[in-house]
């Protein structure tokens, strides 16, 4: 019976959480800025947030990338080629409330995808510490860090964490080879 009640609370449990930011995080002067297509991104956004009790800003695109692997990488590549920079889903937070700003994506063909390129367009970032951290398929960060000085030229750059996070393109790989055999 008491098993069933907390089971019975959870979503509401969940919803309360969502529905009501922890207050301390509001206050804070750190700001998790994050980009996640496939969520491995995510979890290490939440994982700061949790460790250093930040506010978080997920970087979406107003039309979200396509769920399928490939067709995304060819989208991605045609943006990134064209110097097209996607519009953003919300509005950038005041970024006068914050002194840090934890910045994550994934590298997307060597490279920081262009909605990511869109935030900082959109940004100030000068006078901010920047903690870069990313995800990618095991080829490392790309120019990444490069783009990232070019567009936050009076940011305070941090050394980025770098954590390769390639499952879905070895489970593609890895259901060809089984599919070939």
């Amino acid at each position: 019976m008491q098993r069933r009640r907390f089971l019975q609370a959870m979503p509401i449990v969940a919803a309360v959480g969502v529905l009501a930011p922890n207050a301390r995080a509001q206050q804070s002067d750190i700001l998790i800025a994050y980009f996640s297509r496939t969520g491995n991104t995510r979890v290490i956004a939440n994982q700061i947030k949790r460790e250093r009790n930040a506010a978080i800003y997920e970087i979406e695109a107003a039309t979200p990338y396509p769920e399928d692997y490939q067709t995304t990488v060819a989208q991605a590549s045609r943006e990134t080629s064209g110097g097209y920079l996607p519009p953003l889903k919300t509005s950038v937070p005041d970024l006068s409330l914050f002194n840090a700003i934890y910045l994550g994506f994934p590298i997307w063909g060597m490279t920081m995808p262009p909605v990511v390129k869109s935030f900082l367009r959109s940004t100030n970032l000068s006078g901010k510490t920047v903690y870069p951290f990313v995800t990618h398929g095991g080829f490392g960060i790309g120019n990444s860090l490069g783009v990232l000085t070019s567009l936050a030229t009076e940011a305070d750059i941090k050394v980025p964490f770098s954590m390769e996070a390639d499952q879905e393109r070895r489970t593609l790989d890895g259901v060809r080879s089984w599919l070939a055999a």
